[in-house]
């Protein structure tokens, strides 16, 4: 995605370029003017993407198109007898380029840009709107553009098909190669720890790594969405849940973690499965844990569809022992009136609202509400995210009690996360 907005975005911006120079020559500048506007939102969805701004790079940079192009459409390229319309083409490359840029987000998004650039394309293919004024191009000039127009459209199609075909290509093997590291355990866990007002780690939170024998250390924004969009998500999530219950069997042998809890992220695909309560019954019996020691952590987003089912579920699992915290909390759908039936022992204040909490006002406000709600409901509250101690003691001031980022500790192996335990316990 962003190999293709950088390509997209020096695309208009070269095009943009030649033509203001085209038209200053002609002493336009009502157009060169239009012309520089398009190059400086090709810039600025530059300079988004190489900031990792992925969505709103693409929405600036294709909003942009959607508007520059239809302006030119009406008013400058008006079709004659001579020379038809030709920068419509653009319309049919660029709704490609959408539905490619936006595959991963909602469906309202996914289809709804790709689907207007399609519709604008119809439209101005199939009749001759315009709106004839001064700045209408000459066909002298028309017929040099509708060269340049179709060549460019369709070298834009092309990027597009390339990108695609690469894509699929790659996401394909690498679909290959997580069924591989499943197989040949490759993936490990992390830890990252979870700490108490008084300094000690109450408890850590397992995340999955994929130690690639060739790549190294593959990050999870790598491999999870693909887990997900692929099924692989529910053999993955088995595993981390057999390991992390393996890892609790460990840990009670050890005075030093004998009293610490683990959290385990769980998939929507993993959670919704008919057999989800058995399934957790058979890994729990299997290793004869404390099922007080464990605790899945599920996000807002799971919970917007079949309530009643969720509820179920978590309500039989909680008659096991099991906790359940909500992650992610408040950047979702969640509804009070529902939220009060979930049998949840903690909520998690996330690390969007946390990382600005000293300078945003909204944000210092929204981990306050949480905190106060959690206190209100019987809920623990646990911020994650943090990495500096401004934070935390803001956080400590508002009533949060847990803590859970780089200030304390990066996730690590199991080997070092046992021995920053221990090094909190003696005081290092």
């Amino acid at each position: 995605m962003r190999l293709m907005l950088t390509l997209g975005s020096l695309l208009l911006m070269l095009i943009a370029g030649g033509w203001a120079v085209f038209f200053m020559l002609q002493g336009q500048w009502l157009i060169v003017a239009l012309d520089v506007a398009m190059a400086a939102t090709g810039a600025a969805a530059l300079v988004l993407s190489r900031r990792d701004s992925l969505r709103h790079a693409a929405l600036l940079l294709l909003g942009g198109l959607f508007v520059a192009i239809g302006a030119i459409c009406v008013f400058l390229d008006v079709p004659s007898g001579q020379v038809p319309r030709a920068t419509h083409h653009f319309y049919l490359s660029l709704g490609a380029c959408a539905y490619l840029l936006f595959r991963g987000e909602r469906p309202l998004l996914r289809h709804g840009v790709a689907l207007l650039f399609l519709a604008a394309f119809v439209v101005f293919a199939s009749c001759d709107a315009a709106i004839v004024t001064p700045y209408a191009l000459p066909d002298e000039v028309r017929v040099s553009g509708t060269w340049v127009n179709n060549i460019f459209s369709v070298l834009t199609l092309y990027l597009v098909l390339h990108v695609m075909q690469s894509d699929v290509t790659a996401r394909n093997e690498m679909e290959d190669e997580l069924r591989t590291a499943l197989d040949e355990q490759q993936l490990v866990l992390h830890y990252q720890p979870q700490i108490g007002a008084d300094g000690q780690v109450t408890g850590a939170e397992a995340l999955v790594r994929w130690e690639h024998p060739q790549r190294g250390m593959v990050s999870p924004g790598e491999f999870i969405p693909l887990a997900e969009q692929t099924g692989l998500i529910v053999p993955l999530g088995a595993w981390v849940m057999r390991e992390a219950c393996a890892q609790l069997v460990r840990w009670s042998k050890d005075p030093h973690t004998a009293s610490l809890t683990l959290a385990v992220n769980v998939s929507a695909q993993q959670f919704r499965l008919p057999d989800m309560v058995a399934r957790m019954r058979a890994v729990l019996d299997r290793h004869g844990i404390d099922p007080t020691r464990l605790k899945i952590e599920l996000t807002e987003s799971m919970l917007v569809s079949d309530v009643e089912d969720t509820i179920e579920k978590m309500t039989a699992l909680k008659a096991m022992g099991v906790g359940f915290s909500l992650d992610d909390f408040g950047t979702g759908y969640s509804s009070l009136s529902y939220l009060k039936r979930l049998p949840l022992d903690q909520l998690k204040i996330d690390q969007t609202f946390v990382r600005d909490v000293l300078t945003d006002p909204n944000d210092a406000a929204i981990a306050q509400t949480v905190v106060s709600l959690g206190q209100t409901l019987g809920l623990s509250v646990i911020a994650e995210g943090v990495e500096t101690e401004g934070q935390r003691e803001f956080l400590a001031g508002i009533g949060c009690q847990a803590y859970q980022g780089y200030l304390f500790s990066r996730p690590l192996p199991i080997d070092k996360f046992e021995v920053f335990v221990r090094g909190r316990v003696a005081g290092v």
